[in-house]
């Protein structure tokens, strides 16, 4: 069974207290009203993922996850955190090829093939994002965008190895505009991406693969979004930043 999972992406927000207080109250929401068998994963800003790790490690069911990584070991890149740095303060995820990473840092496909073969190297856990423009949707152009950005980042991994990858769909016009895909967009392009996997993978490991949506999901839209067949759970931004809401979709399922 694919695992369900409800990511937040923190992104730049957050004093290191403010975190804390926000991880303190998800850890002690969740333990009574998340439905069992499904994960939260906490990505904090880097500064914060040692001191969160301490208040996640009496929780059974919430996760730490870093925003990004280097596609380096170690070495002289001033401001980079590597997986290892990741590793040792007890992290198990990581967000690569975030949207807002792609278009402000120009981070490329190849880029992130190099980072996701290293943080499965490292016992890290990619959640590898993916996904098209507004223009490139109304183009037509959107099945075959997201295609090729699996295909330059992904498919030069081992069949094990991508069972061991999470992916989340971002449609970047959905991201913090209040737009959000409707539960048919979602499912259309989940069902695309799973039949891509499983062209290259095989039916087996595309069976595996958490699919997450990533496009302004709330706690008002996530039921119809979570009951779609191919959608394993949701990569959330701004509603990951209030303990409540962050949990609502997590019981949405």
């Amino acid at each position: 069974m694919r695992r369900k999972i409800i990511a937040g992406n923190w992104k730049m927000n957050k004093t290191l207290s403010e975190g804390l207080a926000l991880a303190s109250e998800v850890v002690n929401i969740a333990q009574d009203e998340v439905p069992s068998g499904v994960s939260l994963v906490l990505c904090t800003p880097a500064i914060h993922l040692s001191q969160v790790a301490a208040i996640l490690k009496s929780a059974d069911r919430v996760f730490l996850g870093a925003q990004n990584m280097s596609e380096h070991e170690s070495g002289a890149y001033t401001g980079d955190i590597s997986a290892d740095m990741i590793k040792s303060v007890g992290a198990g995820y990581v967000i690569l090829g975030h949207s807002e990473r792609r278009e402000y840092h120009h981070e490329t496909n190849a880029q992130l093939a190099a980072r996701v073969k290293l943080a499965l190297n490292k016992g890290l856990t990619p959640i590898f994002c993916c996904g098209e423009s507004l223009a490139t949707r109304e183009a037509g152009e959107h099945v075959g965008f997201v295609n090729n950005q699996l295909k330059e980042s992904l498919y030069e991994l081992s069949a094990e190895e991508m069972s061991k990858v999470v992916i989340a769909y971002e449609p970047i016009w959905a991201i913090g505009t209040g737009v959000t895909a409707s539960s048919d967009q979602a499912q259309e392009m989940h069902q695309s991406i799973r039949a891509s996997l499983a062209g290259q993978f095989g039916e087996q490991v595309a069976g595996q693969v958490s699919i997450l949506y990533g496009g302004s999901m709330k706690p008002d839209n996530a039921a119809e979004l979570l009951a779609q067949p191919d959608v394993d759970g949701g990569l959330i931004g701004g509603a990951s930043l209030k303990a409540r809401d962050f949990i609502q979709i997590a019981k949405s399922y």
